[in-house]
């Protein structure tokens, strides 16, 4: 199996950790987030990984190449020329993950014991074009999905944007996304065509294609954990989370 481990974001909510290194590579709990998920995505089965850089990308390529690229295939997507949000990272990857078969996509700074084949696993199932890891957790914008897990739209509940226009949410799930899906190649001419722009973001790709694409939410029935470790006080979550476990 492929995965995608999203690297190359500039880590401004972790500054000043973030001033000489890529965020990919702050500590959590002595071991850096990256390390974190490339083995967590071993233990799942993925045997295939693709890392995009950017800010300090050569500290990443020099990190992977002195673990050995970790015994499995490693293969970096470069963007240090410019960075490209998750999007447009995704599409520029293409050659490096098309190949067919469904694929992975892993935020570096999200950590989490999920099972992470139950969520590839129930994306071939469904036959989704995509399927996010979402959850029931407070946020200010959410994802809505009707009965069937299926996508139907976003609301920022902060400012009462709504997206689709017009689209009435009685009675859609508002769920919050936890930076982990699962996408099939059918995605790419979508994505291809979605911007004029090389850099966007892959959430309001979801969003605006919701009603011709089949984008399926996942919520696992079985307790797991997850921190967004992108933030400091997050991180020092995660941190004391992980010292309790031991």
């Amino acid at each position: 199996m492929k995965a995608m481990i999203f690297a190359a974001g500039l880590g401004t909510r972790l500054r000043p950790l973030t001033d000489n290194r890529p965020k990919a590579l702050v500590e959590v709990a002595g071991v850096p987030m990256l390390e974190r998920v490339i083995e967590n995505l071993k233990r799942y089965g993925f045997t295939d990984v693709v890392i995009n850089v950017h800010h300090f990308g050569e500290q990443i390529i020099d990190f992977v190449e002195s673990h050995n690229r970790f015994s499995i295939n490693i293969a970096i997507s470069d963007e240090r020329n410019e960075l490209l949000d998750t999007g447009g990272g995704i599409l520029h990857a293409r050659q490096l993950l098309d190949d067919g078969e469904p694929f992975l996509v892993h935020n570096a700074d999200i950590l989490t014991d999920l099972d992470l084949r139950k969520l590839y696993n129930r994306h071939v199932e469904s036959q989704a074009d995509a399927t996010l890891l979402v959850a029931e957790r407070t946020t200010s914008r959410y994802l809505l999905f009707d009965n069937n897990q299926t996508l139907r739209g976003w609301e920022n509940i902060k400012t009462g944007e709504i997206r689709p226009e017009g689209i009435s949410t009685a009675d859609l799930q508002p769920r919050a996304f936890g930076g982990i899906h699962v996408i099939s190649p059918s995605i790419f001419d979508a994505l291809q065509g979605y911007s004029d722009q090389h850099k966007f973001s892959i959430t309001p790709f979801y969003v605006d294609c919701c009603n011709r694409l089949n984008i399926k939410g996942f919520t696992p029935s079985e307790h797991y954990h997850w921190f967004d470790i992108g933030k400091l006080e997050t991180l020092q979550l995660a941190q004391q989370a992980i010292a309790d476990r031991k």
